[in-house]
């Protein structure tokens, strides 16, 4: 590959950014990837990682409170903020300096600098105030959460990236929105002794996920003393004396010492030179691409949530290494989204693979559903009133398992493995052939014998 500075531009040291160019490096491409913050991304940086360090946190309130009906004894324990705060970052500084001691390793070069598409082939780095040329430019910028810009006021706002940097933990504190954002934080906050108010414009928390879950996690919600308004939303914010006040579009008066804006994010496609280069974005700024994440330029490709596909840092990475597969590995390869598993981390845990009870009702003539609430040995002996949720969605023709939600400790890594089966087509008696292994809570997915409802859709005449 003749003519040009590198194989491979990466514009953006995320995830996805950095596996594209790993990959791509070990297949024997000349790669440089820029770069003007920390290498890792929002998922290392201030995302997934941070989120799951302080959701750690969060469980040994739980955990000190279960542990006296287990014998010990828990005065004097206190939580302290910075000091959260301070591990936390130095954790994420840490795996900063893996993604880029493996970036080296794999023989792709770093470069230190904001870079702007100049045309189809050029890159202007503009900390060094040069040029290169790539045959082929991959764009990673992910996304940014975002303010309400409409709601006056909201300038006294936070997002979730300014929580992992907080100074103080404050008293009071209210959300707005909950999506798997909100809700994890909320569960967070709540935790470390903070009135939390979590505040929402639908009819019920965390849109698109199985109603069993949304409404399991509600109520466990609220079982921690969370309050949740649902069908309204934040119209302003006031600065005062005494803190934020928000006020609902109800008229509701909030008081609150933080605000938090969990609405969701934007991508980061501007001032990038994108539309310049004939890079087309849709009406929310995402980058626009094909299966194989190339973009309207042909040589230009995007990967993760700057194309605003499925917003998943495993998701970008998958994306990342199947374009370095197929321009340098000698062979196509576009990503599968369905059947990806999905957590939130709240308080309680939930997870999900595979098709909601809703989507598989609208979708196949016949449904079986399967589910088990619980509670777990742990809790009984606790003397925790909380329960475990499990379900299975099952077409009721082929008897294969279309999808697997559960709520309750350690959600997500049940769902993981529950992944793989349903991924490779399990089917009910699959599961149902599997020996329990007890004592355990996952023991009830093999299990549940009988259906809790058979849905059969009525031929139509």
């Amino acid at each position: 590959m003749t003519g040009f500075d590198y194989d491979l531009f990466v514009i953006g040291g995320g995830s996805g950014g950095v596996r594209a160019a790993r990959v791509a490096a070990e297949h024997g491409a000349k790669v440089a990837i820029a770069e003007e913050d920390k290498v890792g991304g929002t998922c290392v940086l201030r995302g997934c990682v941070p989120k799951k360090l302080f959701a750690h946190s969060a469980h040994f309130a739980e955990a000190l409170e279960d542990s006296v009906g287990f014998g010990w004894s828990v005065e004097g324990v206190r939580f302290d903020w910075p000091t959260l705060v301070r591990n936390v970052t130095a954790d994420t500084d840490y795996l900063s300096s893996i993604y880029t001691r493996n970036l080296d390793r794999s023989g792709a070069e770093l470069i230190r600098s904001r870079a702007v598409i100049e045309d189809a082939h050029t890159i202007r780095l503009e900390s060094e105030s040069r040029a290169v040329t790539a045959r082929y430019i991959l764009v990673a910028t992910g996304g940014s959460p975002k303010l309400d810009s409409a709601v006056p006021g909201h300038e006294h706002g936070i997002v979730s990236d300014d929580i992992f940097t907080m100074p103080l933990l404050p008293k009071r504190v209210l959300i707005v929105g909950a999506g798997f954002v909100g809700i994890e934080f909320a569960g967070i906050f709540a935790a470390f002794g903070t009135e939390t108010t979590v505040i929402h414009r639908g009819d019920e928390i965390l849109r698109g996920f199985d109603m069993d879950i949304r409404r399991s996690v509600h109520a466990g919600m609220e079982r921690r003393g969370i309050s949740i308004i649902m069908g309204d939303t934040v119209a302003s914010i006031e600065k005062t004396p005494a803190g934020l006040v928000g006020t609902a579009r109800s008229g509701r008066k909030l008081n609150a010492d933080a605000i938090l804006f969990a609405i969701g994010r934007t991508p980061n496609s501007g001032a990038f030179g994108l539309p310049e280069a004939g890079v087309a974005l849709d009406a929310n700024g995402a980058v626009v691409v094909d299966e194989f994440s190339r973009t309207s330029a042909g040589n230009i490709y995007a990967i993760g949530d700057v194309t605003n596909r499925l917003c998943l840092t495993p998701v970008a990475i998958r994306e990342g290494e199947a374009v370095a597969d197929t321009l340098f590995g000698g062979r196509p390869v576009a990503v599968d989204y369905r059947n990806v598993p999905e957590a939130v981390f709240s308080q309680p845990e939930a997870a999900t693979v595979g098709l909601t009870e809703e989507v598989a009702k609208a979708t196949f003539p016949a449904v079986d559903i399967y589910k088990a609430v619980f509670k777990p040995l742990a809790n009984r002996v606790a003397g925790r009133d909380e329960r475990m949720m499990m379900k299975l969605v099952v077409d009721g023709s082929t008897d294969r398992v279309l999808g697997c939600h559960i709520v309750g400790d350690h959600a997500s890594e049940l769902v993981q493995v529950a992944a793989i089966a349903v991924r490779m087509g399990a089917t009910k008696a699959d599961f149902d052939q599997t020996v329990a292994l007890h004592p355990t809570a996952a023991e009830e997915l093999v299990t549940m014998r009988k259906p809790a409802e058979r849905f059969r859709r009525e031929a139509a005449e």
